[in-house]
């Protein structure tokens, strides 16, 4: 009885004295426990199913062959895409032409008018959008921008009924007659639909040809805070 009295004490005075490295001065102060805590309450990735697996794959390595970028990079773009695409109701491949256009897939690009990031958001256009992600320096941070860009686009889809108009609002080319930023985007995107296409083992669809905006353009009516 003595001994293991003895055995016990000397088991709590080693817990006191030496408990901080034997467990982490983290766990002592309940840092550990509180950053556990954190983590669990964060959503959790959800499972792909095979068939978003092998699409991602296949868009993340056609552009990290076209744009010289890491594939998996270039994969969990694909992947924020799409989860965008799907909660703003956008077509993902837009997105992801969009951002091929603007930066190439460059997370820091700038431009001299001040636009920054992958799709070129122009922060004090739109300090209320990104405010909700921690304020204007979080435009560089690649998922913020790319829900912000998005969620630009997609106002501009809705005030103008019209891809192509909304396309050279954003590029703040309202002046350019012959859309070539609209059939930039588009002619990347239908790239996009054709590896697409390949994974499904489908014939891609018929090109649309140019998508003419200047018939239906009215410059006062959709004046772009980005001209």
């Amino acid at each position: 009885m003595a001994l293991a009295a003895s055995i016990a004490a000397l088991g709590l005075i080693i817990h006191s004295h030496y408990g901080q490295y034997l467990y982490g001065a983290g766990q002592r102060s309940g840092v550990i426990s509180e950053a556990a805590a954190d983590a669990s309450d964060k959503p959790q990735p959800v499972a792909l199913t095979p068939s978003e697996e092998n699409r991602y794959r296949a868009l993340s390595e056609f552009v990290a062959n076209r744009y010289r970028v890491s594939q998996t990079v270039a994969f969990d773009l694909v992947e924020h895409a799409h989860r965008v695409g799907r909660e703003l109701q956008l077509d993902p491949l837009l997105i992801i032409a969009v951002i091929s256009i603007e930066s190439r897939f460059n997370p820091i690009a700038e431009s001299v008018k001040g636009a920054k990031g992958l799709m070129q958001i122009i922060p004090k256009y739109h300090t209320d959008k990104l405010e909700e992600f921690g304020g204007v320096e979080s435009v560089f941070d690649p998922e913020t921008n790319i829900q912000v860009g998005a969620l630009i686009l997609k106002e501009y889809i809705r005030a103008t009924g019209h891809i192509g108009i909304a396309l050279q609002m954003y590029a703040g080319a309202l002046s350019d007659h012959e859309d070539q930023y609209t059939n930039k985007v588009m002619n990347e995107k239908a790239r996009l639909q054709q590896v697409v296409s390949q994974v499904l083992r489908r014939p891609p669809p018929a090109p649309a040809g140019a998508m003419r905006t200047a018939a239906v353009r009215t410059s006062s009516a959709y004046g772009s805070p980005l001209d």
